[in-house]
């Protein structure tokens, strides 16, 4: 590490202990709109980088293909120290993607911090992405500052005024705001933003400059010296006086919280154990003499050290042979190093207090998600992803003898990733991986092959369906093989709302029955289902409507085995179920319990509950994505023949000069091979992105082509299936 780097260090560990002067901050924006040239810029001005080199040299774009394609694909943590005002002040940052496909990398980094600097650009304004990574702080309890970027190309392209610059700028800061008072009544006062308050700045990350009330009042340089050098294309002068990262860090510590300020109010929220807890009350203080509390956000693997575990330190201080529990494993790992990230470089540590964000080596047992501590504890609340996995490739290993490496690669891969879905098949060889989107895709295949060496052959990218019902059946008989057992089912939709706040909230069966209970009938479910749930899966309940069944309970974990396998392997074409309510209301059981055991039970439960779906009219849900596309007012007709020949929908239509802007809902089975037609359909001029949007019905004249096109590549019978084949 040079020089410079090594002082830094210095620093840091030196600060680490001070916590009021701590900061983590997360770096937030939409695909392009800035954040990593804005993180140069930062990471410049505390000295980690050459400021020469701001702005072009991307430090935490590291990963080759990240500088290739000009995009983030990883979250990149920096550790760095600030002079404010003649203290010095250390500064945890994460850069995050924008990219839609990576947003799993962005909900994780949001745990970690207590800040997020929100990048928005000049010219697009706030965008979909913007709104989802705002949502995503929002629910994390996130404090945001925002940086309004790229103000030289609102002047040099558009050809505003002063006076217009600073209309279309307000109009920026409203639309952010009107995002955040919808997300967030309670802190919208207090959060909200206000350029006279300082927690806005303006200016060009690529440029090196900004300016804020702040600096305006240092400098003497306000909007329309702003709009003069812009013009006069002079901004090299401007960056000297008005640094980028001046603005933007003294923003950062003037308004954005520190550890012991943002647990009190964030732990209670991402924590669901008892506040008045001896840990409660440790995490609340950010007591680092305390028991251990980690939260781990993300896990990379280090070709030396093995895997590292990197999250946030809520309580306590962690130090090399400290052993710790892991959530979930009943098992203790031990720390063999502590260490802190300044980019790609790990740098070793003796000793990291509460507050801070921490890289732990031999936390073996660790995934993303888990709870680290030195006595047991209630695990910090699982973090909820926006999207789901609904693009999958077929990968196998060109050589059999690759097989076992690619295995690991894959389980490696996953374990990394938790928005990485891994099916493998040890008989077949073929492993079916499914991720974000195409570009995720692309990008996991792209390491297999390059970065671990194993050869493979990928098959086109294939979407996910669910299955799902239209109506309410029942009670369906399931018999058991030997007919001494018997198991009736009523089957019906299980309702929007709810499987929207199961999915969202990451809802399962626990301990807690009256908080599962409460959630699902704020949710729309009924009060005397909502307390007999007894599985959650995948977006799919189990009820029990029994009374007084003998020898139930001791079979109840056969028949949830039996829903289970019915929720991840539907009747259609052994897809996974979604939004289906399986109500179980009534049973008569063998009294001799070797005549019902699991060969009897399983089967049973299985064929009463898969006959049912057929009975409550199964149909295919197909994942659906909001695409947002801008282009000039004479390419419309392109774009939207375009859409319309992919099942498009075409939602709202906006126009802003010459510009027009809109937005569709199209499904993405038919979205594969989108950015080239596009591209192609307006020589390339269209700035385009898309979200998930859910899952749809899809139109029942496609129904039985789907289900056939689904049937045919899992090598199953071409024929619909029958209740018959189920039921007798």
């Amino acid at each position: 590490m040079a020089t410079r780097g090594k002082k830094a260090v210095e620093k840091v560990k030196l600060l680490m202990d001070k916590t009021e002067r701590i900061r983590n901050i997360g770096i937030i924006a939409h695909i392009d709109h800035g954040k990593t040239t804005l993180t140069d810029n930062l990471l410049a001005g505390a000295g980690i980088i050459s400021k020469e080199l701001a702005g072009e040299q991307l430090f935490t774009d590291f990963y080759y293909l990240e500088q290739e394609r000009g995009i983030t694909i990883f979250a990149a943590n920096a550790s760095m120290v600030y002079d404010y005002k003649g203290q010095d002040y250390l500064i945890n940052l994460i850069d995050t993607p924008g990219h839609v496909d990576f947003g799993g990398d962005v909900t994780r980094a949001l745990r970690a911090v207590d800040g997020a600097v929100v990048v928005v650009d000049a010219v697009e304004g706030a965008m979909p992405q913007t709104e989802t990574v705002l949502r995503q702080a929002m629910k994390e309890y996130v404090k945001p500052v925002l940086v309004i970027n790229k103000v030289d190309r609102m002047i040099n392209e558009l050809k505003v005024d002063a006076q217009a610059m600073q209309i279309r700028l307000g109009k920026i800061i409203d639309k952010v705001n009107e995002l955040i008072r919808g997300m967030k009544k309670d802190k919208y006062e207090e959060w909200k933003f206000d350029a006279a308050k300082g927690n806005v700045a303006f200016g060009s990350a690529l440029y090196n400059w900004a300016v804020s009330i702040q600096t305006m009042k240092k400098t003497g340089i306000g909007f329309k010296d702003v709009y003069e050098y812009c013009n006069q294309e002079n901004m090299k002068e401007l960056a000297v006086k008005c640094p980028a990262y001046e603005a933007v860090l003294d923003m950062v510590i003037e308004h954005l919280p520190n550890p012991l300020e943002a647990q009190k109010y964030r732990v209670p929220v991402i924590w669901r154990g008892d506040d008045e807890s001896e840990i409660g009350k440790s995490m609340a203080r950010c007591n680092r003499d305390g028991d251990v509390a980690f939260m781990v956000t993300s896990i990379d693997v280090d070709p030396h050290a093995g895997e590292v575990a990197t999250g946030r330190l809520f309580s306590g201080s962690v130090e090399k042979g400290k052993e710790l529990f892991v959530s979930g494993t009943y098992k203790k790992d031990r720390v063999q190093q502590v260490g802190i990230f300044i980019g790609e470089e790990r740098v070793e540590v003796d000793k990291i207090p509460s507050g801070n964000i921490a890289a732990l080596v031999g936390m073996k047992d660790a995934i993303v998600g888990s709870t680290l501590s030195t006595v047991e504890m209630v695990p910090f609340e699982s973090i909820k992803h926006y999207s789901e996995p609904v693009v999958t490739v077929a990968v196998e290993a060109k050589s059999t003898k690759d097989l076992p490496h690619l295995i690991d690669v894959l389980r490696k891969l996953a374990k990394e990733d938790p928005m990485i879905r891994v099916e493998i098949n040890e008989e077949t060889g073929e492993h079916l991986v499914s991720g974000m989107g195409e570009l995720h895709l692309e990008i996991i295949t792209y390491r297999i092959e390059h970065d671990e060496g194993v050869p493979i052959i990928a098959s086109p990218p294939i979407v996910v369906y669910r299955e799902t019902v239209e109506e309410k059946v029942g009670p369906v008989e399931g018999k058991s093989p030997n007919r001494h057992n018997k198991f009736y089912f009523e089957l019906e939709p299980l309702g929007a709302e709810v499987v929207e706040k199961i999915k969202t909230e990451g809802i399962t069966v626990g301990k807690d029955k009256v908080l599962l209970r409460d959630k699902l009938i704020e949710a729309g479910m009924r009060k005397e289902e909502a307390k007999n749930v007894v599985n959650i899966i995948e977006g799919n309940v189990l009820v029990d409507m029994t009374k007084g069944i003998q020898y139930l309970r001791e079979t109840m974990e056969l028949i949830q085995e039996g829903f289970e396998d019915v929720m991840l392997k539907g009747p259609l074409a052994r897809e996974k179920c979604r939004g289906v309510k399986v109500k179980l209301v009534d049973v008569k059981l063998h009294e001799d319990s070797i005549h019902r055991g699991p060969a009897q039970v399983i089967p049973a439960v299985r064929n009463g509950i898969l006959a049912a779906i057929l009975l409550a009219k199964a149909t295919f849900l197909e994942p659906v994505q909001d695409v947002f596309i801008s282009i000039p007012q004479n390419l419309l007709g392109n774009v939207t023949r375009e859409l319309q020949g992919r099942r498009g929908q075409i939602l709202d239509i906006k126009t802003e000069g010459d510009m027009v802007s809109l937005k569709a809902e199209t499904p993405v089975a038919e979205m594969l091979g989108f950015a080239g037609d596009i591209r192609s359909a307006t020589e390339g001029r269209a700035l385009w992105s898309t979200e998930f949007a859910g899952f749809k019905p899809i139109p029942q004249t496609l129904f039985g082509e789907k289900v056939m096109e689904v049937r045919k590549r899992k090598g199953m019978k071409l024929e619909m299936p029958n209740v018959s084949d189920f039921v007798s």
